[in-house]
Protein backbone atom coordinates (compact mmCIF):
# COMPACT_ATOMS: atom_id res chain seq x y z
CA UNK A 1 0.00 0.00 0.00
CA UNK A 2 1.45 3.36 -0.98
CA UNK A 3 0.45 6.47 0.98
CA UNK A 4 1.46 9.98 -0.09
CA UNK A 5 1.43 13.14 1.99
CA UNK A 6 2.12 16.73 1.11
CA UNK A 7 4.78 18.18 3.37
CA UNK A 8 6.01 21.64 4.17
CA UNK A 9 8.86 22.64 6.45
CA UNK A 10 7.69 22.76 10.08
CA UNK A 11 6.21 26.12 11.15
CA UNK A 12 5.73 25.40 14.88
CA UNK A 13 2.53 23.43 14.26
CA UNK A 14 2.06 20.53 16.66
CA UNK A 15 -1.62 19.59 16.38
CA UNK A 16 -3.39 16.67 14.73
CA UNK A 17 -3.48 15.83 11.05
CA UNK A 18 -6.99 17.16 10.48
CA UNK A 19 -6.06 20.56 11.91
CA UNK A 20 -2.77 20.59 10.10
CA UNK A 21 -4.65 20.10 6.86
CA UNK A 22 -6.70 23.18 7.54
CA UNK A 23 -3.84 25.32 8.80
CA UNK A 24 -1.56 24.19 6.00
CA UNK A 25 -4.13 25.16 3.38
CA UNK A 26 -4.78 28.54 4.99
CA UNK A 27 -1.07 29.21 5.24
CA UNK A 28 -0.64 28.64 1.53
CA UNK A 29 -3.64 30.80 0.66
CA UNK A 30 -2.32 33.61 2.85
CA UNK A 31 0.94 33.87 0.95
CA UNK A 32 1.09 36.62 -1.69
CA UNK A 33 1.34 34.73 -4.97
CA UNK A 34 4.24 36.75 -6.29
CA UNK A 35 6.12 33.61 -7.31
CA UNK A 36 5.24 30.00 -8.13
CA UNK A 37 5.00 27.28 -5.50
CA UNK A 38 7.65 24.61 -5.84
CA UNK A 39 6.41 21.06 -5.29
CA UNK A 40 9.36 18.71 -4.82
CA UNK A 41 8.75 15.13 -5.93
CA UNK A 42 11.50 12.85 -4.56
CA UNK A 43 11.11 10.34 -7.39
CA UNK A 44 11.65 10.18 -11.14
CA UNK A 45 9.17 11.62 -13.68
CA UNK A 46 6.41 9.28 -14.85
CA UNK A 47 6.09 7.30 -11.63
CA UNK A 48 2.92 7.11 -9.51
CA UNK A 49 3.90 9.88 -7.11
CA UNK A 50 4.93 12.15 -9.98
CA UNK A 51 1.60 11.53 -11.75
CA UNK A 52 -0.26 12.34 -8.52
CA UNK A 53 1.73 15.53 -8.02
CA UNK A 54 1.00 16.77 -11.54
CA UNK A 55 -2.71 16.11 -11.12
CA UNK A 56 -2.64 18.10 -7.88
CA UNK A 57 -0.75 21.00 -9.49
CA UNK A 58 -3.35 21.23 -12.24
CA UNK A 59 -6.24 21.09 -9.77
CA UNK A 60 -5.03 23.90 -7.47
CA UNK A 61 -3.74 26.36 -10.06
CA UNK A 62 -6.85 28.54 -9.81
CA UNK A 63 -6.62 28.88 -6.02
CA UNK A 64 -2.86 28.78 -5.41
CA UNK A 65 -1.46 29.89 -8.74
CA UNK A 66 1.32 28.16 -10.63
CA UNK A 67 2.75 25.04 -8.97
CA UNK A 68 6.04 23.88 -10.49
CA UNK A 69 6.87 20.18 -10.21
CA UNK A 70 10.54 19.66 -9.35
CA UNK A 71 11.62 16.01 -9.64
CA UNK A 72 14.59 15.24 -7.39
CA UNK A 73 15.08 11.45 -7.32
CA UNK A 74 17.90 9.73 -5.50
CA UNK A 75 18.88 7.96 -2.29
CA UNK A 76 15.52 6.25 -1.99
CA UNK A 77 13.70 9.58 -1.94
CA UNK A 78 15.96 11.16 0.68
CA UNK A 79 17.50 13.65 -1.75
CA UNK A 80 14.23 15.35 -2.66
CA UNK A 81 12.79 15.29 0.85
CA UNK A 82 16.00 16.81 2.22
CA UNK A 83 15.56 19.75 -0.16
CA UNK A 84 12.18 20.42 1.46
CA UNK A 85 13.68 20.07 4.94
CA UNK A 86 16.33 22.70 4.21
CA UNK A 87 14.09 25.12 2.27
CA UNK A 88 12.88 28.38 3.86
CA UNK A 89 9.67 27.87 5.85
CA UNK A 90 7.74 30.34 3.74
CA UNK A 91 5.15 28.05 2.13
CA UNK A 92 6.67 28.32 -1.34
CA UNK A 93 8.52 25.00 -1.18
CA UNK A 94 6.45 21.92 -0.37
CA UNK A 95 7.03 18.26 -1.04
CA UNK A 96 5.50 14.83 -1.20
CA UNK A 97 6.40 12.02 1.15
CA UNK A 98 5.82 8.32 0.77
CA UNK A 99 6.01 5.22 2.92
CA UNK A 100 9.66 4.85 1.91
CA UNK A 101 10.81 8.37 2.76
CA UNK A 102 9.26 8.65 6.20
CA UNK A 103 8.55 5.11 7.44
CA UNK A 104 11.17 2.89 5.81
CA UNK A 105 14.26 5.02 5.20
CA UNK A 106 14.82 6.04 8.85
CA UNK A 107 15.28 2.31 9.60
CA UNK A 108 17.15 1.50 6.40
CA UNK A 109 19.81 4.22 6.40
CA UNK A 110 22.35 4.48 9.23
CA UNK A 111 22.42 8.27 8.84
CA UNK A 112 19.53 10.39 7.59
CA UNK A 113 19.97 13.96 6.26
CA UNK A 114 16.72 15.03 7.99
CA UNK A 115 14.50 14.05 10.90
CA UNK A 116 11.36 12.51 9.44
CA UNK A 117 9.45 12.98 12.68
CA UNK A 118 10.24 16.64 13.46
CA UNK A 119 11.42 18.50 10.35
CA UNK A 120 8.08 18.61 8.52
CA UNK A 121 4.43 19.48 8.92
CA UNK A 122 1.96 17.24 7.16
CA UNK A 123 -0.61 19.23 5.18
CA UNK A 124 -2.88 16.44 3.98
CA UNK A 125 -2.93 12.84 2.89
CA UNK A 126 -3.25 12.67 -0.87
CA UNK A 127 -3.85 9.05 -1.81
CA UNK A 128 -3.87 5.47 -0.57
CA UNK A 129 -3.21 3.08 -3.42
CA UNK A 130 -2.39 -0.64 -3.16
CA UNK A 131 0.51 -2.25 -4.90
CA UNK A 132 -0.11 -5.10 -7.30
CA UNK A 133 1.97 -8.16 -8.11
CA UNK A 134 2.38 -8.07 -11.88
CA UNK A 135 4.30 -10.03 -14.48
CA UNK A 136 5.29 -9.26 -18.01
CA UNK A 137 2.38 -10.83 -19.91
CA UNK A 138 4.58 -12.55 -22.50
CA UNK A 139 6.81 -13.96 -19.77
CA UNK A 140 3.79 -15.24 -17.83
CA UNK A 141 2.44 -16.95 -20.95
CA UNK A 142 5.80 -18.50 -21.83
CA UNK A 143 6.31 -19.84 -18.30
CA UNK A 144 2.63 -20.84 -17.96
CA UNK A 145 2.13 -18.68 -14.87
CA UNK A 146 -1.47 -17.65 -14.30
CA UNK A 147 -1.70 -17.42 -10.52
CA UNK A 148 0.40 -16.65 -7.46
CA UNK A 149 0.59 -20.39 -6.82
CA UNK A 150 2.02 -20.90 -10.32
CA UNK A 151 4.64 -18.21 -9.69
CA UNK A 152 5.69 -19.79 -6.39
CA UNK A 153 5.82 -23.26 -7.93
CA UNK A 154 8.02 -22.04 -10.79
CA UNK A 155 10.27 -20.15 -8.38
CA UNK A 156 10.76 -23.26 -6.25
CA UNK A 157 11.49 -25.43 -9.27
CA UNK A 158 13.85 -22.85 -10.80
CA UNK A 159 15.69 -21.02 -7.99
CA UNK A 160 17.44 -17.87 -9.15
CA UNK A 161 15.98 -17.90 -12.65
CA UNK A 162 13.35 -15.25 -11.92
CA UNK A 163 14.24 -11.62 -11.37
CA UNK A 164 12.18 -8.88 -9.82
CA UNK A 165 12.39 -5.13 -10.37
CA UNK A 166 11.61 -2.27 -8.01
CA UNK A 167 11.76 1.51 -7.84
CA UNK A 168 14.90 1.32 -5.72
CA UNK A 169 16.44 -0.26 -2.67
CA UNK A 170 14.18 0.24 0.33
CA UNK A 171 11.15 1.23 -1.74
CA UNK A 172 7.74 -0.12 -0.78
CA UNK A 173 7.82 -2.36 -3.85
CA UNK A 174 11.24 -3.70 -2.90
CA UNK A 175 10.19 -4.55 0.65
CA UNK A 176 6.95 -6.13 -0.57
CA UNK A 177 9.01 -8.29 -2.92
CA UNK A 178 11.40 -9.37 -0.15
CA UNK A 179 8.49 -10.26 2.14
CA UNK A 180 6.88 -12.23 -0.66
CA UNK A 181 10.10 -14.12 -1.38
CA UNK A 182 10.57 -14.89 2.30
CA UNK A 183 7.01 -16.10 2.89
CA UNK A 184 6.85 -18.04 -0.37
CA UNK A 185 10.25 -19.63 0.17
CA UNK A 186 11.60 -18.71 -3.26
CA UNK A 187 14.68 -16.87 -4.49
CA UNK A 188 14.52 -14.22 -7.22
CA UNK A 189 17.21 -11.72 -8.14
CA UNK A 190 16.31 -8.14 -7.15
CA UNK A 191 17.11 -5.42 -9.71
CA UNK A 192 16.60 -1.88 -8.34
CA UNK A 193 15.81 1.04 -10.66
CA UNK A 194 15.83 4.78 -10.07
CA UNK A 195 12.08 5.16 -9.62
CA UNK A 196 8.83 3.34 -10.32
CA UNK A 197 8.56 4.40 -13.96
CA UNK A 198 11.97 2.97 -15.03
CA UNK A 199 11.09 -0.22 -13.14
CA UNK A 200 7.80 -0.56 -15.00
CA UNK A 201 9.49 0.11 -18.35
CA UNK A 202 11.97 -2.66 -17.54
CA UNK A 203 9.07 -4.99 -16.79
CA UNK A 204 7.25 -4.08 -20.00
CA UNK A 205 10.39 -4.67 -22.08
CA UNK A 206 11.03 -8.04 -20.46
CA UNK A 207 14.22 -7.03 -18.64
CA UNK A 208 12.62 -8.21 -15.39
CA UNK A 209 10.00 -10.90 -14.86
CA UNK A 210 7.73 -9.42 -12.18
CA UNK A 211 7.42 -6.65 -9.63
CA UNK A 212 5.13 -5.11 -7.06
CA UNK A 213 3.92 -2.01 -8.88
CA UNK A 214 1.56 0.78 -7.92
CA UNK A 215 -1.98 -0.09 -9.02
CA UNK A 216 -2.70 3.39 -10.36
CA UNK A 217 0.15 3.30 -12.87
CA UNK A 218 -0.02 -0.43 -13.61
CA UNK A 219 -3.76 -0.57 -14.34
CA UNK A 220 -3.62 0.82 -17.93
CA UNK A 221 -1.00 -1.76 -18.95
CA UNK A 222 -2.95 -4.51 -17.17
CA UNK A 223 -6.10 -3.60 -19.09
CA UNK A 224 -4.10 -3.42 -22.32
CA UNK A 225 -2.84 -6.96 -21.77
CA UNK A 226 0.82 -5.96 -21.48
CA UNK A 227 1.04 -6.90 -17.81
CA UNK A 228 -0.54 -9.86 -16.07
CA UNK A 229 -1.86 -9.06 -12.58
CA UNK A 230 -1.68 -11.86 -10.06
CA UNK A 231 -2.65 -10.23 -6.74
CA UNK A 232 -2.99 -6.97 -4.82
CA UNK A 233 -1.28 -6.19 -1.51
CA UNK A 234 -4.54 -5.61 0.36
CA UNK A 235 -7.00 -7.83 2.18
CA UNK A 236 -9.71 -7.14 -0.42
CA UNK A 237 -9.56 -7.71 -4.15
CA UNK A 238 -9.54 -4.72 -6.50
CA UNK A 239 -13.07 -5.40 -7.74
CA UNK A 240 -13.34 -2.05 -9.52
CA UNK A 241 -10.52 -3.15 -11.82
CA UNK A 242 -12.00 -6.61 -12.28
CA UNK A 243 -8.64 -8.18 -11.58
CA UNK A 244 -6.72 -10.26 -9.09
CA UNK A 245 -7.06 -11.71 -5.66
CA UNK A 246 -5.56 -10.40 -2.40
CA UNK A 247 -1.89 -11.29 -2.02
CA UNK A 248 -2.07 -13.03 1.34
CA UNK A 249 0.66 -14.99 3.07
CA UNK A 250 1.11 -18.22 1.10
CA UNK A 251 -0.56 -21.20 2.70
CA UNK A 252 1.46 -24.20 3.82
CA UNK A 253 0.52 -26.22 0.76
CA UNK A 254 2.27 -23.66 -1.47
CA UNK A 255 5.53 -23.76 0.46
Amino acid sequence: MRTSLILTKRLCLHTGIALLTLIGANTLHAQPLDKPIRLVVPYAPGGPIDVTARALAERVKDSLGVVIIDNKPGAGGNLGVDIVAKAPADGYTIGISAVATHAINPWLFSKMPFNAATDFTAITQMVRVPNVLVMNADTAQRLKINTVADLIAYGKANPGKLNIGSGGNGSAGHLAAEMFKRDAGIYAVHIPYNGGNPAQLALLSGQVDFNFDNLATAAPNIRAGKLKALAVTTHNAAVHCQIFQPCQKPSKDLK
